[in-house]
């Protein structure tokens, strides 16, 4: 017998909560002030909220009109496309980022170019940490806006351009106000994952205290050495993620 819509939606909910509970437990309570409060944990909590902002930003500039390609015009390969888009999805993200490596390390196929004829160095910077950020974050914000714009009427957009408008001014002054919460909602899920990603950051930005240790890193790295930091940091991340996921869920629940 399937369960009712209720009974799943209590199920879903327990999950998290259920997490969130356990770290409530074994959180150190007392030192909790002290190991929020020491520089390490300000620095790795202040670069992985720059960096998740300027990834979401770099997924917005590229992700927007990549949704609109793919969901507003009909090209050879665009089944490809679409599926390059959403690799990061399933790619485990320690491969994506050696990925990113081979890329656009020093050594890599652009990383060498890049190196020889402007002297940028990517690998192991803050630059690349919003790089690994960025490939692991944007296809959540492509989902979400290229299903908004496929719920989209386009003869709208149809209507605007027969009365002399552009195509780019139809979109913005058209399409855009009607897409704003998919692309509001996808920036705010793009914006956690880049905030919670490990594997490509690791391997492509490396673990340097205040250039490319983020939280999550820190966690990694407190867990080994000092356990009760690494409950306290884990139970920042977990609260913001489940504020971001029940913020969004009746956008979900109603998104066409």
């Amino acid at each position: 017998m399937l369960a009712s819509p209720r009974l799943e939606r209590l199920i879903d909910l327990k999950r998290p909560v259920a997490l969130l509970l356990a770290l409530l437990v074994r959180a150190p309570w007392r030192s909790l002030p002290e190991q929020l409060g020491s520089t390490e944990v300000w620095q790795a909590l202040q670069l992985s909220l720059i960096s998740a902002t300027a990834a979401t930003a770099v997924s917005l500039v590229l992700g927007v009109p990549l949704a609109w390609l793919l969901a507003r015009t009909d090209f050879p390969g665009r089944g490809l496309v679409r599926a390059l888009v959403t690799l990061p999805l399933v790619l485990p993200p320690v491969v994506g980022g050696v990925a990113l490596l081979l890329a656009l390390g020093r050594n890599g196929v652009v990383g060498r170019w890049l190196d020889a004829w402007f002297g940028i160095t990517l690998p192991f910077t803050t630059t690349g940490v919003v790089i690994a950020e960025a490939f692991v974050a944007m296809p959540f914000l492509v989902i979400s806006v290229e299903g908004t714009l496929r719920a989209a009427d386009p003869r709208y957009e149809e209507a605007a351009t027969t009365l002399g408008a552009s195509r780019f001014t139809a979109f913005r002054r058209v399409t855009l106000p009607l897409i704003a919460p998919g692309i509001a909602a996808g920036a705010v899920l793009a914006w956690a994952r880049a905030l919670g990603e490990f594997g490509a950051t690791i391997t492509f930005a490396g673990n340097f205290p205040g250039r490319t240790q983020t939280m999550p890193l820190s966690v990694y790295l407190a867990l080994q050495n000092d356990p009760e930091a690494a409950i306290a940091l884990s139970l920042v991340l977990l609260t913001v993620s489940i504020a971001v996921l029940a913020a969004l869920r009746d956008r979900w629940m109603t998104t066409p």
